[in-house]
């Protein structure tokens, strides 16, 4: 068979690409001799007829609206061989490398090196950054998923402030760039006491927020059921352990206010909030083990009396863990130090400061945490 012309070749490949929009697997085999060789990053290397024929298959299961526009000024061909330049466009919808479907549109740009044959194409080798499309799918997997996780925390932290007749709360967070398990739960009590709960699930991402959603629904109804806090705090941990939520696990802190300043309260190795009571500052420090490691812990309870005035602050480790771009943390005694200067200040202007402190002393280093503050006053 005599050699093929540069038009022939230009014919063939205009053939290739109209089947290839068309996703006619018929008629793009048709094209390829019995033995031709494809390489490419997607599918490496595949050899035969039939095995091309069932990668056009599984390309358009991928990618279902998969079109190739060709530039047309950058066709070379010398002989038997030729080089087509093109951008491609597809929607992702099913599984590709273990990556589940995105439904996102990508487009990059591909060079195909054809070696024709009697007609047929031989040998193609398809060029482009698969590695650089993977990347932005996964991307795009990850941006979603954040989205609901972001959706999810703010669900975590939709109650930031609250008040009564014998007390006022205020509560806010500084987020960092990954979604973390931070929340907080305000509860008025039927026997008119006021409760408070702060948690904290490890990890970041999505998973921590759903178990962070997980745990606040569970506390919501164990906390249904009359009890002191740390046998409340003990049906928790209970219920979480049962889950089976390792690797993950978490650190939670409850406390009930009575109208006459008696506040009641356990700790499941959270930070051990403080108590302002004028100049002096004091830790609350009883309880057990973080939550959903150790099914038969014990938490006990334990219990002061507040006077007007006096201030209790919550906050999570991304608090006192934050840290500078040189790796120094802002640490307890930074903490107790900024609590005194808010001496007197209502619970907006406290937690408002106190961020702002934090803020000042990490300066323009990313957040690894969020950084949450509750302060509940007794008036």
């Amino acid at each position: 068979m005599p050699l093929m012309t540069r038009d022939d070749v230009r014919a063939l490949l205009g053939r290739h690409q109209d089947a290839l929009n068309r996703h006619d697997v018929t008629a793009l085999a048709g094209m390829y001799a019995d033995d031709a060789v494809l390489v490419s990053p997607m599918f490496q290397t595949v050899r035969g007829r039939r095995a091309i024929a069932e990668s056009f298959v599984r390309l358009f299961e991928v990618f279902p609206d998969y079109t190739l526009t060709v530039k047309d000024a950058l066709f070379l061909a010398e002989g038997d061989r030729a080089a087509q330049f093109s951008t491609v466009t597809g929607t992702h919808r099913v599984e590709l490398y273990g990556l589940p479907p995105t439904g996102q549109t990508i487009e990059y740009h591909a060079a195909r090196l054809y070696t024709v044959v009697d007609g047929l194409i031989a040998a193609e080798q398809r060029i482009y950054d698969f590695a650089g499309v993977l990347e932005r799918l996964e991307k795009t997997r990850v941006d979603r998923e954040l989205a609901l996780a972001s959706v999810v925390q703010q669900t975590l932290m939709a109650r930031t402030s609250s008040s009564g007749s014998f007390f006022e709360i205020v509560g806010a967070s500084l987020p960092c760039r990954a979604i973390g398990g931070d929340f907080l739960e305000y509860r008025g009590l039927s026997s008119g006491a006021f409760g408070l709960a702060i948690g904290d699930v490890s990890g970041k991402g999505p998973a921590a927020a759903l178990v962070a959603a997980m745990l606040q629904g569970m506390f919501a109804m164990v906390d249904e059921i009359p009890a002191a806090p740390g046998a409340m705090v003990a049906r928790l941990n209970r219920a979480l352990c049962r889950r089976g939520i390792a690797p993950r696990y978490a650190t939670f802190f409850y406390g009930i206010l009575e109208p006459d300043g008696r506040f009641t309260y356990s700790s499941a190795g959270h930070p051990p909030p403080l108590v302002v009571r004028g100049d002096r500052v004091e830790l609350l420090t009883t309880g057990g083990p973080i939550l959903g490691v150790f099914e038969s812990a014990a938490y006990p309870s334990d219990s002061l009396v507040l006077a007007p005035g006096d201030v209790i602050v919550y906050y999570s480790d991304g608090v006192t863990d934050a840290e500078t771009f040189e790796g120094e943390d802002f640490g307890m005694a930074r903490l107790v130090e900024a609590v005194r200067r808010q001496h007197g200040a209502r619970p907006r202007a406290c937690v408002d400061g106190l961020l702002a402190t934090v803020r000042a002393f990490v300066g323009t280093a990313s957040s690894v945490d969020d950084a949450t503050i509750a302060v509940l006053r007794y008036d």
